[in-house]
């Protein structure tokens, strides 16, 4: 099901936004980030959502359009249970270059990097959830669709889900989401890149 991007709730409203039926345009606010104790010790729930109820079972997915250049861009997918609960998805800039990044968080935030491919100014990201277990997918062409993370996620009735995007060391990030959808769980098998 396609969602038009006017019907989200923001936590943490960008200044600059504009939204149509197919997409979503968002510049960032200065030093907004996501995180959860781990490593630096503080935490941070300052990030742009827009946020989108779902079931206790879900296949979300996204396209997204940026030029991500400074340490920490990041933006892609985000689902939420609360502020200690969450999951964070998609690019992020650490080290010179863009990698896909995944945040999980259960009381203290968990990061992992990987590239499986290199072209991240325009990609997918689709997260599946269902039984207490999160599935995260990345795509360059919407049709390929290799495994970034599986990961234990609690179980609730409902989550929120949609897009996010943060700049922890600035302002100003422009990014571009469209090809919004939420729909029942893909319960293909693991090994399915479909």
């Amino acid at each position: 099901m396609s969602i038009d991007f006017n019907d989200g709730k923001w936590l943490n409203e960008p200044a600059h936004w504009q939204a149509t039926e197919t997409g979503l345009i968002l510049t960032t606010d200065e030093k907004t980030d996501f995180w959860r104790e781990t490593h630096y010790g503080f935490t941070r729930d300052s990030g742009h959502f827009l946020a989108f109820p779902t079931t206790d079972s879900f296949t979300a997915q996204i396209r997204v359009r940026g030029e991500f250049r400074t340490l920490y861009d990041q933006a892609g997918l985000m689902v939420r249970i609360d502020e200690r609960r969450w999951v964070k998805t998609g690019v992020e800039f650490t080290d010179g270059e863009a990698y896909l990044s995944t945040v999980v968080t259960d009381g203290k935030s968990d990061w992992s990097v990987a590239q499986p491919f290199r072209e991240l100014e325009d990609f997918r990201i689709r997260v599946t959830v269902a039984n207490g277990a999160m599935r995260i997918q990345a795509s360059r062409d919407g049709s390929f669709w290799p495994l970034l993370r599986l990961a234990p996620f609690p179980a609730a009735d409902h989550y929120e889900v949609g897009p996010t995007a943060c700049t922890p060391e600035r302002s100003g990030l422009t990014v571009r989401f469209c090809e919004f959808s939420i729909g029942p769980a893909i319960t293909t098998d693991l090994h399915d890149l479909s």
